[in-house]
């Protein structure tokens, strides 16, 4: 990491919905360490937002992380947190949604035991579509039109890899995730020419968080799994000046080769762009 983009990163003021744990725990301390303002949302107050909080005072001091207790399938909750993040740090440059619920809430077992939608909860159902995409767009609702005022910033939706979209046992987990990179390809055609740039960002295969059941003994669909600090890799160029107008885009942690300069490992981890896409 050179100090040409990452300079950029200093005080900007970053948003990362779920930032309390997992992906979004490791995303959020890599931006603090790089020098950015970042706030942070859970859905409750926790000992995992206050053991967050903790370890960026340790690593850049007293102020750079601000934690708000939000729920993001309400969009009161949203706005709120927009406009508190505005008062107490004077603007909002970026949003990571990286808020999200996985397929524990359909079934415990659903790594071993493909779920079967017929028998799925209505209500589990409704939690995970509620927040990973609806709690995505209600964040995005609320912050934009700031961004859009200020001529400047970035929406990074965090996804998933394309064949957990549709693997066996994976609905609605899977579907939730396709529909928000359909949203995020048409966000970005919608923000053209506004300074907003919106793109996708995903580990690139299972990632060892507390979505995926077994605790130290836990394994992925393919018997793998990735550290969740394998999100530290593209966050910071992401959020840079770096990325600036590279919109409509989608990359994959796995494959930033963080031995390259940051342009070139980016360029590697980025997926080719197909004019129409398709599932079936």
């Amino acid at each position: 990491m050179t100090a040409d983009y990452t300079a950029s990163l200093r005080d900007r003021v970053v948003l990362v919905t779920g930032g309390t744990r997992g992906l979004g725990r490791e995303m959020a301390l890599a931006l603090v360490a790089a020098g950015a303002r970042v706030a942070i949302t859970g859905a409750h107050a926790s000992d995992a937002m206050h053991e967050t909080m903790a370890q960026a005072q340790a690593t850049a001091g007293i102020g750079r992380m601000f934690a708000i207790v939000a729920d993001v399938t309400r969009f009161e909750h949203c706005s709120r947190a927009v406009a508190e993040i505005r008062d107490h740090f004077g603007a909002l440059h970026v949003l990571v949604n990286n808020a999200g619920i996985g397929m524990g809430v359909i079934s415990d077992t659903f790594t071993t035991e493909p779920a079967r939608f017929w028998q799925t909860d209505p209500q589990a159902w409704r939690a995970i579509i509620d927040t990973n995409i609806n709690g995505a767009f209600n964040m995005a609702r609320a912050a934009a039109p700031l961004m859009v005022a200020q001529g400047f910033g970035k929406i990074i939706n965090i996804s998933t890899s394309d064949q957990t979209m549709v693997r066996r046992g994976y609905s609605p987990y899977g579907p939730s995730k396709a529909a928000l990179e359909a949203a995020s390809r048409i966000w970005a055609q919608d923000l053209a020419g506004t300074g907003v740039d919106v793109n996708v960002y995903l580990p690139g295969g299972a990632a060892d968080t507390d979505f995926l059941p077994g605790g130290p003994n836990r394994k992925g669909a393919d018997g793998n799994l990735l550290p969740a600090s394998i999100m530290r890799r593209g966050i910071l160029w992401l959020c840079s000046d770096a990325s600036n107008g590279r919109t409509g885009e989608r990359y994959i942690a796995r494959l930033w080769n963080e031995s390259l300069p940051a342009e070139l490992a980016a360029e590697g981890a980025r997926a080719l762009h197909v004019d129409k896409p398709a599932i079936m």
